[in-house]
């Protein structure tokens, strides 16, 4: 039976449709009303004129269905079976950036994570925050005031003392025997909850009991800090009453296109103010028909969105708008509409962040060079960092077989390589070829150099390697009482970033990302000069094990002749007389008889 015939006998019921190639591979997810009505007009003659139609049923070979009740589970479905299966004629969404959480986890002493990645763990999720930081600032602002903290210690064992975030009083402490209770500790995470869930007015009259009660006890200095949290809460419920009454929540879209090549930003408007961008690019887009496109996008970002805002402007209408706006506003519980503006101040909203995605499509396709600024904050975007890095210190290991182990480090700051500050290390306390070993003592011996030098450390510590590096190198500055540090590293093969705190979030940039650039190229300079730096000591050594049996040389010679030449070879090819100027005639003859016997 052919595939029109095929189609002729679905029924007219709604549902999803699958169209599949020849390895029934599925190539194309769609929902309809009328599932036959739909899926035959895939071959009518104007349709199967268009590029994108034209080549989908030229491969597809299979059609299947999935009947629903109505056309919102047609709608949901057909989001979720386009995210399980990423069909390659389907619009997919992708970008660098992700919307941040926080997650409250689901332990005996839960604590605070910044996440962009919602997991059926048990945990509790609040968001998403706009700008990024936010949310960071959100739990720097925890860890200060109710000390619920985000370290990775285990809290399932008992340690002899508490690391530094408790001496900073931005811990209680639950990991040493003594430094809190049981009731306090879930008194903190009382008070996280109702913060993160908004309910600040409960939280100060809550604070307000407490407070007093503290000062009728005559525990002063406890009062006193209840009653300066109490007004920061306050301040902060107060700017969210004027926030809201500023204006609806909305989300701009706007596009700017050079097909195959796309470029979409998203604004986000809180509080009648722009707080944040999204950037999303496309190298596909063959056929760009901006209904299709706004459509599919839209389903794929909101409809598994824990927030929603009120109001959604895109750039161009399509035909199942009043039937998302519908289902958006069943899933808020309160009323969501999506417009395109013609006129007026929303116009001219939607005009700027056309012009910002034009800007976007630029630095992303024209590879114009991103500014120092731009380019850290991409990064901290990319890396769900709580600040963006001014400088990362990059580390690597060199050696064959476990020979003449040494390791690099590199930085990069401001934009741009620093090579002043690039550090060599010849590996001593590892035997034989353990690259995690290596790396826990080039670690340790920088910061805890640092630390007594009391030097900052850098925005962003990166590793070069998988998970394995990762966790050498966190437990090598946990030793050292550093922690909340951000730390990163990228594996050859895939390239993927990995970061801590973050492991089960890997990161996958697309070729085009200047965050991926960046990485790799920090990456790469410090492998080059771990190499280097390891084929000159290999060199080195082999010269001076060679030098050492010339009777009549001494170690003083031998290191005027590897600080000149390096190598064996080269000692070999030199002239006489660069010898002689090097270490004069005797040590020259003495050398050359070696040589030639």
């Amino acid at each position: 039976m052919s595939l029109r015939d095929k189609a002729a006998q679905l029924p007219v019921l709604p549902g999803v449709y699958l169209y599949k190639d020849e390895h029934a591979t599925v190539i194309y997810v769609g929902k309809a009303k009328n599932l036959r009505s739909r899926v035959r007009s895939y071959f009518n003659d104007d349709r199967l004129a268009d590029i994108k139609t034209g080549t989908l049923i030229s491969e597809a070979r299979d059609v299947e269905y999935i009947l629903v009740d109505n056309e919102k589970e047609a709608l949901a479905l057909e989001n979720n079976l386009i995210k399980q299966w990423k069909p390659r004629f389907n619009i997919l969404l992708r970008d660098d950036k992700t919307y941040p959480y926080i997650k409250l986890t689901n332990e005996k002493y839960p604590r605070v994570y910044v996440t962009r990645r919602i997991l059926k763990d048990g945990a509790t999720y609040y968001g998403p925050y706009f700008p990024g930081n936010l949310a960071h600032r959100l739990v720097h602002f925890i860890h200060r005031h109710f000390k619920v903290p985000s370290c990775k210690v285990d809290f399932g064992r008992k340690h002899s003392h508490p690391c530094l975030q408790y001496h900073l009083h931005r811990c209680l402490g639950p990991c040493v025997e003594g430094l809190t209770t049981d009731e306090q500790y879930a008194a903190a995470v009382h008070d996280v909850r109702m913060f993160l869930e908004g309910r600040l007015k409960d939280l100060a009259d809550q604070l307000r009991k407490r407070m007093e009660n503290a000062a009728e006890e005559t525990r002063y200095e406890e009062a006193g800090g209840l009653r300066d949290l109490m007004v920061t809460v306050e301040e902060m419920d107060q700017k969210q009453k004027i926030a809201a009454a500023e204006g609806e929540n909305t989300d701009i879209f706007a596009y700017y296109a050079e097909p195959p090549l796309l470029s979409v930003n998203l604004f986000h408007l809180r509080g009648g103010k722009i707080v944040d961008r999204r950037e999303f690019f496309w190298e596909d887009q063959v056929e760009f028909d901006p209904a299709d496109f706004f459509s599919s996008l839209l389903k794929q970002i909101y409809l598994d969105q824990q927030y929603i805002p009120g109001l959604i402007h895109v750039p161009a209408d399509f035909e199942d708008r009043l039937l998302l706006e519908e289902f958006l506003s069943e899933r808020r519980g309160r009323k969501v509409e999506i417009h395109t503006p013609q006129r007026g101040q929303k116009k001219a909203l939607l005009n700027l962040v056309e012009t910002n995605a034009k800007h976007s499509f630029y630095q992303r396709f024209r590879v114009l060079k991103p500014t120092s600024i731009a380019i850290r904050e991409a990064l901290q975007d990319a890396l769900n960092l709580a600040d963006a890095p001014r400088r990362i210190e990059c580390f690597d290991i060199s050696h064959i077989q476990g020979t003449d182990k040494v390791a690099s480090m590199v930085v990069w700051e401001d934009g741009r390589m620093k090579k002043a500050d690039y550090r060599k290390f010849i590996i001593r306390t590892v035997a034989g070829n353990d690259d995690f070993a290596s790396m826990r003592e080039v670690i340790t011996r920088r910061y805890s150099r640092l630390k007594e030098e009391n030097k900052p450390l850098p925005g962003l510590i990166l590793v070069d390697g998988g998970l394995g590096q990762l966790h050498t190198a966190a437990d090598a500055l946990e030793s050292l009482g550093i922690i909340n540090q951000p730390l990163a590293s990228i594996a050859k093969r895939e390239e993927i970033i990995y970061v801590y705190g973050q492991e089960d979030e890997p990161i996958k940039l697309d070729g085009h990302s200047p965050v991926l650039h960046l990485v790799q190229t920090v990456r790469d300079e410090a492998h080059r000069f771990a190499v280097t730096f390891h084929r000159t000591r290999r060199n080195a050594t082999r010269l001076a094990s060679e030098l050492h049996d010339v009777g009549g040389i001494g170690p003083k010679t031998v290191e005027k002749l590897l600080r000149e030449f390096g190598s064996a070879e080269r000692v070999r090819d030199a002239s006489d007389d660069q010898l002689i100027k090097t270490i004069g005639p005797a040590a020259t003859r003495k050398i050359r008889e070696h040589t030639s016997s």
